[in-house]
């Protein structure tokens, strides 16, 4: 049997991926300032803030931009493909260089807030990926769709949507928008830790965090819950405090369906 040989990198290759390197630390300061700029547009808008619970952010460690562009390097030649990525257009074919992270309570504030999002970026940046729900759940995958989100499926057991936003200035550079639940992102920290860039080889492990992926979506659905269940309550005693007016609320039957405890 022919011993298949992995491949791997040259001297010349390499000192390529350190070139690339060097010259995103030399633009380190840009991603400072499209930081600060995502930073005031999310803290600032109208429409988000009400909607946000937290945000996070990270500009990529220059390691695991060396990290990453080998295995792109390497995925491309088992492919039999050459490797285009030049400091010309390193800044929009790696777009998570600047990576932002909204988080909220619950998965129905998504409609309201994809809308915010997008308007709060709308004049500095432009959107060139997404909306895109990443979800492993057929009844969330549901839901997304049915508020005009496409979706993806995933062997990886999140739930997130991402966003590719590229800004309007003449030297153009990409970030990574993801807004997911407060649940997800306890599971996406404690994946994280197990299986990025490398994924566990623990048995146990990799199997317990399938199973709190499995619990993380049962928690994010009891939420949406209770919001619900709240909204309707508020509804029925504002009926009940104007006599001869009826609520309009009507628990919805495909509601139901996607979200329940």
């Amino acid at each position: 049997m022919p011993r298949i040989t992995k491949p791997t990198l040259s001297k010349t290759e390499r000192r390529r991926v350190d070139e690339l390197v060097a010259h995103f630390e030399a633009n380190r300061h840009q991603f400072d300032r499209i930081v600060g700029e995502l930073n005031a547009a999310f803290t600032t808008s109208p429409a988000l803030k009400p909607l946000v619970h937290s945000l996070k952010w990270r500009i990529k460690e220059p390691g695991h931009l060396r990290d990453k562009l080998i295995r792109k390097w390497l995925g491309r030649k088992k492919d039999g493909l050459n490797f285009d990525i030049e400091p010309r257009n390193l800044f929009q074919k790696i777009n998570d260089l600047v990576g932002f992270r909204l988080l909220h309570l619950y998965t129905r504030q998504m409609e309201r807030l994809n809308a915010a999002l997008i308007q709060s970026l709308s004049e500095g940046y432009k959107l060139v990926e997404g909306p895109s729900a990443r979800t492993w759940d057929d009844e969330s995958r549901n839901y997304f769709e049915g508020i005009g989100i496409s979706t993806e499926a995933r062997e990886r057991m999140y739930t997130s949507v991402h966003y590719v936003f590229e800004t309007r200035s003449p030297t153009k550079f990409t970030c990574e928008i993801q807004v997911r639940t407060l649940a997800e992102e306890l599971w996406g920290e404690v994946d994280h830790s197990f299986n990025y860039p490398i994924p566990t080889k623990t048995v146990a492990c990799a199997e317990q965090i399938k199973v709190l992926a499995r619990v993380t979506s049962a928690c994010t659905r009891l939420v949406d819950s209770i919001f619900t269940s709240r909204e309707f309550a508020l509804d029925l005693d504002a009926a009940a405090s104007a006599p001869g007016k009826r609520t309009s609320r009507k628990w919805p039957k495909d509601r139901t369906k996607r979200i329940r405890p």
